[in-house]
């Protein structure tokens, strides 16, 4: 995946660079926005797999993005972007399984199997992304954007609680171990130390300038690699960050 995402980085670039040469008086061109939103989406595999039998709740969290935008007009159409946000992609849901690989710990033990019952699972990451965008002007006040982006994690989390179920030790066949709905029965999960410092990935959006220096916007995250480690076959399917942005827009220049 890493090497599709350097591709797609090498590819846009090659496309840009006949508008940059013709680009003239760059620093008076320049755009310059702050933006501050909210993150909503989750990590999760592509397509539910047949061990997910049911997505029970999904409660909002504090998904907040803030950041500066550096846009350069190269033609009365097409431009080009950067940018550099500080924000946290944040996940919590409940979510009911069937034969699920799990390594869970109940009590002093830690316990490895397929797990069957309710699974409540979150997950936070703080990161730095920086986006590389084309941009498309349609007039002076609506605009759309497409890049490649990069994301570099300050501070991560992955755990959650399964309960009231049971989990069969190995395989489907293994030992059978209860566990309870309440505290103290249920068991634990965290995988914090398997995730991923590094994600890329490509977002796509859409900015509408309300006023003269004013505006809001619309964007579409898609990670291209999975939160956990590549190597970690604990959780079977990958799991892909996957958010949408709602934000507000102030142009400074």
């Amino acid at each position: 995946m890493k090497k599709t995402f350097l591709i797609l980085v090498i590819i846009y670039m090659t496309a840009m660079l006949p508008c940059i040469s013709k680009a003239d008086n760059l620093a008076d061109s320049l755009q310059i926005r702050a933006r501050v939103g909210y993150n909503v989406g989750g990590t999760a595999p592509i397509g539910i797999p047949a061990t997910i039998r049911s997505i029970d709740a999904f409660r909002l969290t504090p998904s907040f993005m803030a950041g500066v935008d550096l846009m350069l007009p190269l033609s009365s159409r097409w431009g080009v972007a950067a940018g550099l946000r500080f924000e946290n992609k944040a996940m919590d849901a409940d979510v009911t399984t069937k034969g699920y690989r799990m390594e869970l710990v109940k009590g002093d033990s830690k316990i490895e199997g397929l797990f069957t019952g309710h699974v409540q699972q979150k997950v936070t990451q703080w990161m730095l992304t920086v986006p590389l965008e084309a941009t498309f002007a349609f007039n002076r006040k609506f605009s759309l954007r497409a890049g490649p982006y990069v994301s570099i994690l300050t501070n991560s989390k992955f755990s959650g609680i399964a309960s009231g179920g049971y989990l069969r030790q190995g395989d489907p066949t293994g030992a059978k171990i209860i566990i309870g709905e309440k505290e103290g029965e249920w068991a634990t999960y965290d995988f914090s130390d398997e995730m991923r410092h590094m994600q890329y990935g490509v977002s796509a959006g859409a900015d509408w300038q309300v006023f003269r220096q004013i505006g809001i916007s619309a964007e579409l995250h898609w990670g291209l690699t999975g939160v956990l480690h590549s190597d970690f076959k604990t959780v079977e399917q990958t799991l892909y960050p996957i958010y949408g942005t709602i934000s507000i827009f102030y142009r400074i220049k």
